[in-house]
């Protein structure tokens, strides 16, 4: 039996690829035998140890000294440990687009000594002694599908050079680990997919073309309720979601004046509170992380600036159905909320609004010459291009990363446009200036005002919607200067709708 070290202190020590970690665990001996704690949540997670959803616990027996297996790259994380005997332990980093990219990290695990390895970096052992009993606990279920995705590499690869302590010709290894391939023959593991629901509103559109732009798009799935109804309990069949890493929940409801109405406030809770709550029971289930947009409406606005953790206090259905939801994918284990206002992008918004009044009104043969705006709700643009590049660097995307290598703290966090405060009418003025010069054209009025002869229901807004954006800052990301972001990169892309005279 190996020496076995008694009352060592828990440790962790990084081996030089990413999450592959080595945890020195405390045995207590004495005459009699053993015992120790070989996985203990809050203690190793403390460590930072990632949280192991085990869902497997798997046991390799090996008869004779020189049972040799591997080297696999497995879709899954895995928590590795000797029972009985020592192995020399040899692992190499397979993951697509990592920084450590074949990388080798040896050393002898025996009962006082065990492995976290994550997803995508190969795993092989040698047992050192007759009779080892080689333990892993693992956060997927194996499946066929899931085997599919294995990669493998080759024990004898020269550009490997690991220095087995027993010779591989004497020793005993399977004729599938003798052929696999070498390094460069090898197909790296892809990451984990995401899947980015209601992939075709504002906010949906931008995440494709930032995912498009970064590179990572090809392990990207994208949906619209006519293809997955989050909130159709029957539909979630339809995805193996031990597949996935990652959802970015992109949809929602946003007919704020409908959900006033019976048929409206129907599909608001199903949208905004079913279908959210559903998706986050489904990625607490299988360990995804979830990202969801809120809103500023989930405040009254009484408050001049919102921070993350003041409370619920919504003035209208469909900020109470987005408080609904927030609450629901508050309950993931590993979730980013991702709180917003006045969203700008791609497709109708007010801004093309402004500016399509302001071609109107600077155009002689159009009899409309004055626009009214509301002045008395405040707050800030969000651009959705400034949103999707946010999520990214939450979810841990880092210069060039094609996958997440640095994730923050999960949880709620403020994501609007930084700069001044401003009212809708502020707002307005300067989309006309920009577009046309006739910022006179926009006429400042109160909510009551403007909304003094409208028809059906109206839906309460907040009066203040402005953002706190310290904790986001914090964890690193600036978002741009909405009036900067406004004046250099959206109005520039806005065609005209007609030529002016």
């Amino acid at each position: 039996m190996a020496d076995i070290a008694f009352e060592k202190d828990l440790s962790v020590t990084e081996t030089g690829i990413g999450g592959l970690k080595v945890v020195d665990l405390a045995v207590h001996g004495d005459s009699r035998g053993w015992f120790k704690e070989n996985w203990q949540r809050a203690k190793m997670t403390a460590l930072g140890i990632p949280d192991l959803r085990v869902v497997q616990n798997n046991v390799s027996y090996n008869e004779r000294r020189g049972v040799t297996r591997g080297i696999h790259a497995e879709p899954w994380d895995k928590f590795i440990s000797v029972a009985r005997g020592s192995v020399f332990g040899a692992w190499v980093d397979l993951r697509e687009g990592s920084a450590t990219y074949g990388k080798v990290y040896t050393c002898t695990l025996d009962p006082s000594k065990a492995i976290y390895v994550p997803r995508g970096v190969g795993n092989s052992f040698q047992a050192l002694e007759d009779g080892t009993a080689y333990t892993y606990l693992v956060d997927a279920h194996w499946s066929l599908e899931l085997k599919r995705t294995y990669t493998f590499v080759n024990l004898a690869d020269p550009e490997l050079a690991i220095e087995w302590p027993i010779p591989l010709a004497e020793a005993t290894v399977s004729e599938a680990d003798l052929n696999h391939p070498m390094l460069g023959d090898v197909t790296p593991m892809a990451p984990k997919r995401t899947l980015v629901t209601g992939c075709n509103g504002q906010l949906g559109r931008a995440v494709r073309a930032l995912a498009e732009e970064r590179g990572v798009a090809k392990d990207f799935d994208f949906c619209d309720i006519d293809t997955f109804d989050m909130s159709d309990p029957a539909a979630y069949a339809q995805y193996d979601w031990s597949l996935y890493g990652t959802v970015i929940n992109c949809g929602a409801y946003t007919a704020v004046d409908r959900a006033e109405t019976p048929g409206g406030r129907a599909a608001a809770w199903k949208a905004n509170a079913t279908g959210p709550a559903l998706l986050a029971r489904t990625c607490a289930g299988h360990g995804i992380t979830l990202v969801h947009v809120s809103s500023d409406y989930v405040f009254d606005g009484t408050a001049e600036v919102h921070t993350e953790d003041e409370p619920f206090s919504p003035l209208s259905v469909y900020g109470q159905t987005k408080a609904a939801g927030d609450i629901a994918v508050g309950g993931c284990p590993k979730h980013y909320i991702v709180r917003s206002s006045w969203v700008i992008g791609d497709g109708k918004n007010f801004v093309r609004t402004m500016a399509a009044l302001s071609d109107r009104c600077a155009d002689p043969g159009d009899a409309l010459n004055q626009v009214t705006v509301v002045d008395d709700q405040l707050g800030r643009l969000t651009f959705t291009r400034d949103m999707a590049e946010g999520i990214f660097w939450l979810l841990g995307y880092r210069d060039g990363d094609k996958e997440p290598s640095c994730p923050c703290e999960p949880g709620t966090y403020n994501l609007t446009g930084s700069g001044k405060v401003a009212s809708w009418a502020d707002i307005a003025a300067r989309v006309f200036e920009l577009r046309n010069g006739n910022a006179s054209a926009v006429k400042p009025v109160s909510t009551e005002e403007y909304y003094a002869g409208a028809k059906g229901s109206v839906a309460s807004r907040p009066i203040c919607s402005a953002l706190c954006l310290l904790k986001l800052e914090g964890v690193g990301f600036v978002p741009c200067d909405w009036e900067e972001e406004l004046m250099e990169r959206y109005m520039p892309s806005i065609s005209p709708v007609r030529p002016v005279q």
